[in-house]
């Protein structure tokens, strides 16, 4: 299993090389990660995209009804979205859908605390900012936790988790154990790749 912070640095890189990749490589790149997001959790993938569906339905409206070019429905003119505004909005979300995917797939291999001690690392450089690293990752800690106690709440109870919501909480003391893990030579080559194909991507 490759360090939690070198996955989350893979999983930026691909989210970066994404946006630059062509067509023809981006449809196969994407089949290859949905496919492996499907393998390692489906319900989790269908959980982030569920949860994004109006940002891609805003994006393909912008898109279509922003770019210039033929109108789909000529009789409407310039209220009929375009055919080029249609074709790039979906390619947008199929960039954001893959994107997804690659997330879904480090949330389905890292645990919650191997996700908040990655991100406890890569955020070593604020230390030079005036910036407390520990404190950034209790605080994801405890929103990650507010927000799972909040999703499994019932739409059938909903009276009392407003109810809940509304009343006021009680101080708790909360302690967190990260594990830091040490890198590998195996981790660095990960990494060097990944880094590889983000500059080619980007040529």
């Amino acid at each position: 299993m490759p360090h939690s912070a070198v996955l989350i640095l893979l999983w930026v890189c691909l989210a970066v090389a994404i946006q630059s990749l062509q067509t023809a490589w981006l449809l196969f790149a994407g089949v290859l990660l949905l496919a492996v997001a499907c393998m390692l959790s489906a319900s989790r993938l269908l959980t982030l995209l569920r949860r994004t569906r109006w940002i891609m339905f805003s994006l393909l409206l912008i898109y279509a009804y922003t770019t210039p070019g033929e109108a789909v429905w000529a009789p409407l003119a310039q209220f009929s979205p375009t055919q080029e505004g249609l074709a790039d909005g979906l390619l947008q979300l199929c960039r954001l859908a893959f994107a997804l995917a690659g997330l879904s797939i480090v949330l389905s291999l890292l645990s919650q605390q191997q996700l908040i001690s990655g991100i406890y690392i890569l955020a070593y450089p604020l230390c030079y900012l005036g910036l407390s690293r520990e404190r950034i990752a209790a605080r994801l800690a405890l929103t990650l936790h507010y927000a799972e106690s909040a999703m499994q709440d019932t739409a059938a109870d909903w009276r009392g988790s407003i109810k809940n919501l509304l009343a006021p909480t009680e101080a708790k003391q909360h302690s967190i154990e990260l594990h830091i893990n040490p890198f590998t030579l195996r981790d660095g080559l990960l990494l060097v790749a990944g880094c590889a194909l983000l500059g080619v991507s980007l040529l």
